[in-house]
């Protein structure tokens, strides 16, 4: 996740900081359930196989780095970058507790991507474009470094309105003063498409991924959404009493979706790719 492409709310989240990425780490199994069809699916399209060179912008903690490392293969290679040094060393402890020794980490500002032209069959951003104050200059140099007809692909978060658990929270946010960070950004599929086409990717696609996610009640979703680092800076902007009543707000928007044998909330991603 890069430095100055952070410019859409610099007070909103400090991705950098170690408590951030320990709280996306304990996350991981659960995102890589929910995440992982799309994650596999982006692979694809950026036609990820044995033997390529990947490089992931923005990897965060790396579940897709671990998920694109095992399908290249000892052939293969996968360098992730972002410029959280915290985030960096958990995507590393966890490519090594996986065995893999494909992988390298390297702290690198995403809109300043200093890596030899032509040096990757495919460039990868896993949700890390809505963090971007100008994801057309961040996809112009993942174009640059990837080879003559190798791929740029992207995951984002579709519309507030198909992504209900962080809509209905940050809307909650919103009405009660605070502003939270701007995960639906590209969420609509021709504002993305139209990004790729201005970094001069060809043969651009984007694809809609549902998704769904279950809670066994609404207070559950409760709890897992103070869990969330997307949502702790928000909040703590927020008076005492307006925090109290946003958190109020939203289990009562969750409610009337419990049913005897929980909640299920659905989601869904915009998956892009293009052609250099």
């Amino acid at each position: 996740m890069a430095s100055d492409e952070r410019n859409r709310d610099e007070s909103a989240i400090n991705w950098s900081s170690p408590e951030v990425a320990e709280r996306r780490n304990r996350g991981r199994a659960r995102r890589g359930a929910i995440q992982g069809p799309a994650t596999e699916m982006m692979l694809d399209l950026a036609e990820v196989r044995t033997g390529s060179r990947v490089l992931d912008v923005a990897a965060g903690t790396g579940d897709q780095t671990i998920l694109a490392a095992q399908r290249v293969g000892p052939t293969g290679y996968v360098l992730a970058t972002d410029i959280s040094v915290s985030m960096l060393k958990l995507a590393a402890d966890a490519a090594q507790e996986a065995g893999l020794t494909n992988v390298e980490t390297h702290v690198m500002d995403a809109a300043n991507i200093d890596l030899d032209q032509d040096s990757f069959d495919a460039a990868i951003c896993q949700l890390g474009f809505f963090l971007f104050s100008n994801p057309v200059d961040v996809l112009r140099a993942m174009r640059r470094v990837v080879r003559p007809e190798g791929k740029v692909a992207a995951l984002v978060f579709s519309t507030a309105e198909k992504n209900p658990y962080q809509g209905i929270a940050l809307g909650a946010v919103r009405d009660f003063g605070s502003k939270g960070p701007p995960l639906f950004a590209l969420s609509e599929s021709h504002v993305l498409e139209s990004a790729f086409r201005e970094s001069g990717l060809r043969n651009v696609a984007v694809h809609a991924v549902s998704f769904n996610r279950h809670f066994s009640s609404a207070a559950e979703i409760i709890q897992r959404l103070k869990e969330t680092a997307f949502l702790q800076a928000p909040f703590e902007k927020l008076e005492d009493a307006a925090r109290e009543q946003a958190w109020t707000e939203i289990e009562r928007q969750f409610r009337p979706l419990e049913r005897p044998n929980g909640v299920d909330i659905p989601g869904e991603f915009l998956i892009a790719v293009g052609t250099k």
